[in-house]
């Protein structure tokens, strides 16, 4: 199975706290993406964009609408049978390195409030990010909007 393959199934065994994709549409993430960054061993992935994507998602325009500059984590998954070694660190790592390197003052993202994400949350508390904002999407689900200055 090819990285791309092992991705698109990553995510979409992941749909609730995601979203689900076609091969299609995660191909243009990832072809989009300023970084899709898979770990070695392919047990997770990262795709980011910074301010300046055609995005039609509704929390990257919450986002783009309030900073000028930012690096969005649109989605991070590791495979549960190898969470806990540092993967989803070691991918923010990457994320963070990105924004230094093209002077972008913070990194973005939003966490599931409903259905609750409460493992994402910690983590990204863990990682120096805080609330900025939160939003019902049209889906019903509720997110909460978060940053870390870099």
């Amino acid at each position: 199975m090819k990285a791309l393959d092992q991705a698109l199934a990553l995510n979409n065994a992941h749909a609730v706290e995601l979203c689900l994709e076609t091969m299609e549409s995660f191909r243009h993430l990832v072809d989009t993406a300023c970084l899709a960054r898979w770990t070695d061993g392919l047990e997770g992935f990262v795709l980011a964009f910074d301010e300046t994507a055609e995005r039609e998602s509704e929390n990257f325009f919450w986002l783009q609408t309030r900073y000028e500059r930012f690096v969005y984590v649109d989605r991070v998954v590791v495979h549960a049978a190898h969470r806990g070694r540092g993967h989803a660190r070691a991918l923010y790592e990457a994320v963070f390195a990105l924004a230094r390197s093209t002077g972008r003052p913070r990194v973005v993202c939003e966490v599931n409030l409903e259905p609750p994400n409460p493992g994402s949350a910690a983590f990204h508390r863990a990682l120096g990010f805080t609330r900025v904002g939160e939003a019902t999407l049209r889906n019903g689900k509720r997110v909460e909007y978060l940053a870390a200055a870099v």
